[in-house]
């Protein structure tokens, strides 16, 4: 079995941020990477609204800089998801991961976030990042001028819609019902913009694209389909923005950790779960902002936090297998 003394759940930015802190601690710290590393921001192409990079960066580069600034202070990455945790017993916690391995660690970090739920269907997957998007605010700067598709019917879906005229030059809100399901003052807005305008029963079948000057193909159409006719036609558009709902990945913890309705994660003001030693950042908890800079400050709470608990308990923490070994164990 492995020991550390910090085990953090996910790699994107609230991990990447709590791994520096702990490291930088001198804390023994194991990152879980998980399927992605950097999880949504590395699909993103260009990054804008991170601070520190007046000339934009990608996901990728912000990623990568990330992780090596927390390798540098002695972080440790594992490319590997956990797929079992133990946090019944109290520190130390035991994680399992997909290869079979097992960890045990004196704190916890969950940072494995929420998905964005996708429409499931031909051309989404391929264009992200290149026309498509499940956040306004951070791709709605790329489509100044240009005609943007918003999929959906709740609140997010308008709320995202109407921000979304601040850079386009139209919004078509695509919606599978006959009706919204948005409040009714979200509902008012919306109808009075002029840019706004509304297709209903209908569904989007398929995102299309085409490559233009000699560059990666972008999108170019959306194929929808009335859902009373079944009629299926083509639809020119610049941008396709889904916004669908989010699915936070909390079933690791379903039983473990507190969950709110939603299945967000519940914490305190210090970060912390309902598991004393066990804390958690970024989307897994936050349904709300779902920022890059939001999580990354969610995890340098986090970890601030695990630093302060691990410290009041630092007599009673078990020596990792290096310190009994400089011990003469």
């Amino acid at each position: 079995m492995k020991r550390e003394r910090v085990a953090i759940i996910g790699s994107g930015p609230a991990g990447l941020t709590a791994a520096l802190y702990t490291a930088r601690a001198q804390l023994s710290t194991v990152v879980f990477v998980g399927k992605l590393l950097g999880g949504q921001i590395s699909t993103t192409h260009e990054v804008e609204n991170f601070p520190g990079f007046p000339n934009g960066t990608t996901g990728p580069e912000l990623v990568e800089n990330m992780k090596q600034q927390a390798e540098k202070f002695g972080a440790k990455f594992v490319f590997e998801s956990v797929t079992e945790v133990d946090f019944s017993k109290g520190s130390p916690f035991l994680l399992k991961t997909d290869s079979g391995d097992t960890y045990s660690a004196d704190s916890v970090i969950v940072t494995i976030g929420a998905n964005p739920r996708e429409l499931g269907i031909p051309g989404e997957r391929e264009f992200v990042g290149r026309g498509v998007s499940y956040c306004a605010t951070c791709d709605g700067f790329f489509f100044r001028g240009k005609d943007i598709t918003v999929v959906g019917g709740g609140d997010s879906a308008l709320q995202e819609a109407i921000f979304l005229t601040k850079f386009g030059k139209s919004v078509n809100v695509i919606h599978r019902r006959d009706d919204l399901r948005a409040s009714t003052a979200l509902q008012v807005r919306a109808k009075a913009n002029p840019k706004i305008t509304f297709t209903y029963s209908t569904t989007v079948e398929e995102v299309k694209g085409e490559a233009s000057n000699g560059g990666p193909a972008i999108v170019k159409a959306v194929v929808l389909r009335d859902v009373k006719t079944g009629q299926t036609y083509e639809k020119p558009t610049d941008g396709v923005f889904i916004f669908i709902g989010y699915d936070p990945n909390s079933w690791l913890f379903k039983g473990q950790l507190a969950l709110d309705e939603s299945d967000y994660m519940k914490i305190d003001h210090l970060m912390q779960t309902s598991a004393e030693g066990v804390f958690a950042a970024g989307e897994i908890h936050d349904s709300v902002f779902r920022q890059a800079i939001t999580a990354a400050g969610d995890g340098c709470k986090a970890a601030l936090s695990a630093i302060k608990w691990l410290a009041e308990r630092e007599e009673s923490l078990q020596p990792l297998d290096t310190e009994a070994v400089a011990a003469g164990d």
